[in-house]
């Protein structure tokens, strides 16, 4: 048996089978490269959904987390630190808000920004209390507590875990139209993520966050920017909701926020927002810990002083381009910005097999919604790496033997 089997069995045997993942058993990482257990190296297409933007092991995040480890990692929000006031500064004028509140993973965020929205329902709105709904987007993934897979549209995700969350209204996806037939009175926010990441890499059409301001500006609704995948460069600008020119009320974000290192993300908004908090109401023991302080602080100065976002653009362009040229037998289209790509294949060809082909030729990805390869490398990938993966790309999308595996 080999090691790679050891690692496979003993995780079958003792953890809850919750993931299904692509079998490569990683030990070490830097850059854009992984190598398994077995010592063969793959390049990361994935980045974990995007929190390993700066790439593996980033030197400067390493010693950022080394360097305050060494002085107090830890005190809770029950006493001040040295590191929180200064970054609560620094991310509020990088996002151009006033306030942030700072927890630990997306879907905790998420669930922040629902309870400010509902309090501003209630105390700024006039929404008679405990009626505020707030709308939501079919094939939507913000997370995975009970009240986010409340307002899901995927069943899996939900069934037999109820008795679910009310206060939830759900719509088509890039369709202004809908969203302003959906609004009444007690309508208090708009979450939606710019690119739907998990549900596909699906592109609204041009100008669908531009109309859905305009339309939350009529009625008195704010828009809530899920860019916990999709933001801190991913899609060639620093925040997704920036390729239509407009900003939000509430910006929800995470993955990258913490360099791959650790996990942070934040809620951040107008002072009039998250200014309504009052103490006790709401709060995290690991939130805004020195250590999360330290790393998200040395991220956010990567993702400046190294360009990444425009890096995100330039690469971005170059491998659509190389995958849009493909003739595959097997591939419908390929959709995405930035760095963040989708590779949809044809009705009755699943994405997985294609995964899996190509981790044995050292490249990484993960098939979502069963027909979608997503691609999502580090922003660091280079042109070059981008040409290595793409040989191997080609070489297993162009297989006709590949092909009619799918279709057996």
């Amino acid at each position: 048996m080999t090691l790679t089997q050891q690692y496979i069995d003993q995780t079958k045997r003792h953890a809850a089978n919750t993931y299904k993942p692509i079998p490569v058993v990683i030990a070490t990482a830097e850059g854009c490269w992984v190598t398994d257990v077995e010592g063969k190296r793959y390049i990361d297409m994935l980045s974990a959904y995007s929190a390993v933007s700066h790439g593996h092991c980033h030197p400067r995040l390493i010693a950022a987390a080394q360097r305050q480890m060494e002085r107090v990692t830890l005190t809770s929000r029950a006493f001040h630190n040295d590191k929180f006031g200064p970054f609560a500064q620094e991310l509020a004028e990088f996002c151009g808000m006033d306030r942030v509140l700072l927890m630990n993973s997306g879907a905790e965020a998420v669930e922040t920004a629902i309870k400010i929205v509902r309090k501003w329902g209630y105390q700024v709105k006039g929404v008679p209390r405990y009626e505020a709904e707030i709308i939501v987007c079919q094939n939507n993934f913000h997370g995975r507590t009970t009240t986010v897979i409340s307002f899901s549209s995927e069943e899996l995700y939900w069934r037999d875990f109820g008795p679910l969350t009310p206060g939830f209204r759900i719509i088509p996806y890039g369709d202004a139209s809908a969203l302003e037939a959906a609004i009444t009175p007690n309508t208090v926010g708009f979450l939606v993520e710019p690119i739907q990441g998990e549900g596909g890499v699906v592109v609204p059409p041009d100008g669908y966050l531009r109309q859905a301001r305009e339309i939350c500006d009529r009625h008195n609704v704010l828009l809530m920017a899920d860019e916990i995948q999709t933001g801190l460069g991913r899609t060639g600008k620093m925040f997704c909701y920036q390729h239509d020119n407009i900003e939000p009320d509430v910006l929800i974000l995470g993955k990258a926020l913490g360099g791959g290192l650790y996990p942070v993300s934040a809620v951040v908004t107008k002072d009039g927002i998250l200014g309504l908090f009052t103490p006790g109401e709401h709060g995290s023991t690991f939130g805004a810990n020195p250590l999360a302080c330290a790393i998200a602080h040395e991220s956010l100065m990567v993702l400046r002083e190294e360009r990444l976002a425009e890096r995100a653009a330039e690469m971005g362009a170059y491998f659509m381009h190389r995958l849009t040229a493909l003739e595959s037998p097997s591939v419908d289209h390929v959709r995405g910005k930035g760095l963040l790509i989708g590779v949809v294949f044809k009705d009755g060809i699943k994405a997985r097999p294609f995964c899996e082909a190509l981790m044995h030729e050292g490249v990484l990805c993960k098939e979502t919604h069963e027909r979608v390869m997503r691609f999502a490398p580090p922003l660091v990938i280079s042109k070059a790496e981008i040409d290595w993966a793409m040989e191997r790309v080609e070489k297993v999308l162009l297989s006709e033997t590949e092909v009619a595996l799918q279709r057996d």
